[in-house]
């Protein structure tokens, strides 16, 4: 799928110790499966299934999401930092697409 979109916002620096905000959000449709397209046809299911956050090689976040999720699933969370170092965020997708981005953080 050509228009999915990981966008990510984190400080530009921290110190060690303090805990930071991280905002996802991914532009994608979220289909259900259960809608018809102009000529009947149903429009297959694909959505985002689950949603990881590594920082530093170790797992901080991991999220197994379902239809009820919006379209541009959004998500917001905080973690404590004690390195430089980076993270990677990762999205699943149903048909088995996998978008992946990767952001270091700077410790001052």
């Amino acid at each position: 799928m050509s228009n999915v979109r990981p966008r990510i916002r984190l400080p530009r620096s921290a110190r060690p110790g303090d805990v930071v905000q991280v905002r996802t959000l991914i532009s994608h449709p979220m289909e259900t499966g259960n809608r018809r397209d102009a000529d009947g046809n149903v429009i297959p299911r694909q959505i985002i299934n689950r949603f990881t956050c590594e920082y530093d090689g170790k797992m901080v976040l991991d999220v197994d999401l379902g239809v009820s999720v919006a379209a541009n699933p959004f998500m917001e969370f905080d973690v404590k930092v004690e390195r430089a170092a980076d993270f990677v965020f990762t999205w699943h997708d149903d048909d088995g697409s996998v978008y992946s981005e990767t952001q270091h953080l700077e410790l001052s």
